[in-house]
């Protein structure tokens, strides 16, 4: 991969020069107050926005939050994420109240050198992810008025073709940020020849949602772990009953063809946490697989399958894990999610924690993220790109 990175980019000399920074500061935040419930994200773009501070350039920062329709909605404001990010910088960062418009070109017209602005939301502009090119190329045309250089710094947005991720480096200088580069360092680890054996942790709701990694993994993992919501469907299709618990009845089959194909690798779990009701204080009794009730649900694995996970990923050299086991924002249905963490964090192996999800079950366990290999900040991005998918903002660096 022939990527220009962002030391290439200081190399040049950036001071008094506006660089363009696309980060990925699409945080949670609380639906009552508007706080941010988990700043992870923000703190991954610190090493490469505090280098082009330090470097005296003058940086432009943009993003994304959440699913607004193309236009305004007070609730997907980056507001809060200014605020925040001036306080890990330790310096105020200077919002602009639109994106391309008039507070956009002053904001940026204002930045004296080394100082920070932040754009309001990209998505709050249709440009940003119209499948129609030359709206797409527009709107990258006025983003791409505030910078001399591009830095792609936002992994999880990188397997979209939107405006500020795919059209704006074609139509600046553009690097990849250190962010970006040590994800691509991490996941190329996996898909080129992983120290063995190679143990990959699989959880979340939906099997369909993972079909396409569980395709590409199979040939080259030694074993991979099912948890989470998805593995009913796996249980299913081992002609278990498994209740009212999440089902997706047109995947059975596939299921079952992945368990023929398998050669044993796939593990699925021997006991699980069923309740009366999803909800934090359902009543709950811990049941064999064998033994799910036909009105229960299923909300988490259970201490045997922890130790049979924990058995398996003790030997391990290297492990990916995408997708908590349970449903742990419940605490009463955390502790699956949480065991096979903890085994991760004990097993003596390179580990990597495909973002989304299970990035914030760390953070939400209190768990110690140092004491994972790579915390990524990219659940989609990663999955494709171990798919061996071509990402879009990937490729638009390497040209």
């Amino acid at each position: 991969m022939s990527i220009r990175t962002l030391d290439d980019l200081l190399a040049e000399g950036v001071s008094g020069r506006r660089v363009l920074v696309r980060a990925d500061l699409n945080v949670p935040l609380d639906k009552q107050t508007g706080a941010i419930t988990d700043d992870g994200r923000i703190r991954a773009v610190l090493p490469t926005l505090g280098a082009l501070v330090e470097a005296g350039a003058k940086v432009v920062v943009c993003s994304h939050l959440g699913r607004p329709k193309g236009a305004p909605d007070p609730q997907f404001s980056l507001g809060p994420v200014a605020g925040r990010l001036g306080e890990l910088l330790g310096a105020p960062v200077h919002f602009a109240t639109d994106t391309v418009g008039d507070s956009a070109r002053s904001t940026v017209a204002d930045l004296a050198d080394g100082q920070v602005a932040l754009l309001e939301n990209l998505r709050f502009n249709a440009g940003e992810t119209s499948k129609d090119e030359a709206e797409r190329g527009a709107f990258a045309d006025q983003l791409a008025a505030f910078g001399d250089a591009y830095v792609d710094d936002a992994f999880g947005a990188v397997h979209r073709k939107h405006a500020s991720v795919f059209d704006v480096p074609a139509r600046l200088p553009h690097v990849a940020g250190r962010l970006v580069l040590r994800e691509v360092e991490v996941l190329s680890k996996l898909t080129g020849a992983p120290e063995r054996p190679y143990v990959v942790v699989l959880g979340g709701s939906k099997v369909s949602d993972k079909l396409a990694v569980i395709e590409a993994l199979l040939p080259t993992v030694d074993r991979l772990l099912i948890g989470g919501g998805m593995c009913f469907t796996f249980l299913k299709a081992q002609g278990l009953e498994v209740g009212t618990s999440l089902l997706e009845k047109d995947m059975v089959e596939t299921c079952r063809n992945l368990l023929e194909r398998s050669g044993g690798k796939i593990m699925l779990p021997v006991d699980v946490v069923v309740a009366d009701a999803f909800a934090p204080d359902a009543a709950h009794d811990t049941v064999r697989v064998d033994g799910i009730p036909s009105h229960r649900l299923g909300l988490d694995v259970g201490p045997e399958t922890v130790a049979g996970f924990s058995a398996t990923l003790s030997q391990a050299k290297t492990i990916f894990w995408n997708g908590p086991m349970g449903v742990f924002e419940m605490p009463a249905f955390a502790a699956g999610t949480r065991g096979i963490a903890e085994a991760i964090t004990k097993a003596d192996a390179f580990s990597v924690v495909g973002g989304g999800d299970s990035a914030a079950a760390v953070r939400a366990l209190g768990l110690d993220e140092s004491s994972f290999g790579h915390i990524s900040t990219g659940g989609g991005a990663s999955l494709e790109y171990l798919e061996g998918k071509t990402l879009p903002g990937i490729a638009a660096l390497e040209n």
